[in-house]
């Protein structure tokens, strides 16, 4: 199960970077996409604006503000996932709509909560 952080950052503080390094301790495969690169649990931050292409995402947890994340409706709705979360403060009826329309399971959730109550 392949997750991709959309958000993702090199800051401890950040909630991004928490769900990586829960992902990376629970031994999930995750990708981190955002806007300044680095280094984060030995994985290369990709550059967003490149749009990164990937045919094996099965679940994307969103770390972007809503009012950023129009920018990215198309970009994420290509990665085609599986599951798509929408962590406080990323909540976008929207893009949940399309992504519904799309066949793609859509998550009102905190993906830090997930791992930690093991539903994710």
């Amino acid at each position: 199960m392949r997750t991709l952080i959309l958000g993702a950052s090199t800051n401890p503080a950040r909630y991004s970077y928490m769900a990586a390094q829960m992902l990376d301790d629970a031994g999930v495969d995750f990708i981190p996409v955002g806007r300044k690169r680095g280094l984060i649990f030995g994985k290369d931050i990709l550059d967003i604006r490149e749009r990164p292409v990937f045919d094996d995402i099965h679940t994307v947890t969103l770390y972007i503000g809503t009012r950023n994340l129009q920018e990215w409706f198309d970009y994420i709705l290509e990665l085609d996932p599986i599951r798509l979360i929408f962590n406080p403060g990323t909540e976008n009826d929207v893009l949940a709509d399309l992504a519904k329309k799309q066949g793609i399971i859509v998550e009102y959730a905190c993906t830090l909560t997930m791992i930690t109550v093991g539903t994710y």
